[in-house]
């Protein structure tokens, strides 16, 4: 009687569905955010220059061919709209990219979603650490993780944008850096606006070919970024570039300067 129930037991177990394997992330040659700045100083039209410049990089056969011709022939990306310290949005969810069909698809949508309006103050710490946020759980497991972050001006609101970095750095993130040169003014505290370039290069970029591509003109606008898109998917770094981070006091640049010189306006977005 003991070994009749004793075997029912068993039968019964071995007839009980088991749970499924937990998912395993899609792998893929690199997990890249790609985080544009819409703050005050980016006018309508040069957000809408960027935002083109974006759309019309994911389809270019130069960015697709360094796409399918990785290890595993696919990226995963998203597209983020920052400004102030609080004042982040994903307007790309993560997207599997791994060839033109999906390429077509995935800058179709970009072109059709309209972000939030977030104006006020620039925050680079801010926007390192929301976009640090999203490589956990996003369904991808890339052999690269790199943020590439555009921007016309320092850091201004939120953390010092050393700690945000350093915190990206440590999580084995790349950080690459556009930093968008076409006013000849302002550039919140920056006494010229080739400094921005410098500024980007010392206090924002960091990781293993950490890299800067400069926009000095609207008509540069979607070369550069096909440019940096191409070279982020292969791996590969400019001539003129850093191989690796560069520590601030190395170049000079003040990396507070942004702070130091912010608009008094500015502290209101801070309460």
């Amino acid at each position: 009687m003991r070994f009749g129930i004793v075997g029912f037991g068993l039968v019964f177990t071995l007839l009980l569905p088991t749970a499924p394997a937990a998912a395993q992330d899609h792998p893929v040659d690199l997990e890249l955010v790609l985080a544009v700045d819409v703050s005050r100083s980016m006018d309508d039209d040069e957000q809408a220059l960027q935002r083109d410049g974006y759309v019309g990089a994911l389809t270019h056969p130069e960015v697709i061919n360094a796409i399918t011709s990785g290890v595993h022939g696919r990226i995963a990306i998203t597209y983020v709209e920052w400004a102030g310290a609080n004042s982040q949005a994903v307007i790309l969810p993560w997207r599997l990219i791994d060839g033109a069909a999906a390429a077509r698809t995935a800058a179709a949508d970009l072109s059709e979603t309209f972000g939030t309006v977030m104006r006020r103050g620039t925050s680079i710490s801010g926007a390192l650490l929301f976009s640090a946020g999203l490589f956990d759980n996003n369904g991808y497991e890339g052999i690269r993780r790199a943020i590439d972050i555009s921007g016309d001006g320092p850091n201004n609101a939120g953390w010092p944008v050393s700690g945000a970095r350093q915190m990206a750095l440590s999580q084995g993130i790349t950080i690459n850096g556009l930093p968008v040169i076409l006013k000849r003014g302002g550039f919140g505290g920056l006494p010229e606006p080739d400094m921005l370039d410098a500024y980007y290069r010392d206090c924002v970029i960091g990781g293993p070919g950490a890299f800067t591509v400069a926009v000095r003109s609207p008509q540069q606008f979607a070369e550069a970024i096909r440019r940096k898109l191409v070279l982020e998917i292969a791996g590969a770094v400019p001539e003129a570039a850093p191989v690796a981070f560069i520590p601030a006091q190395a170049g000079g640049t003040d990396c507070m300067i942004g702070e130091k010189t912010r608009p008094r306006w500015l502290d209101q977005d801070q309460r």
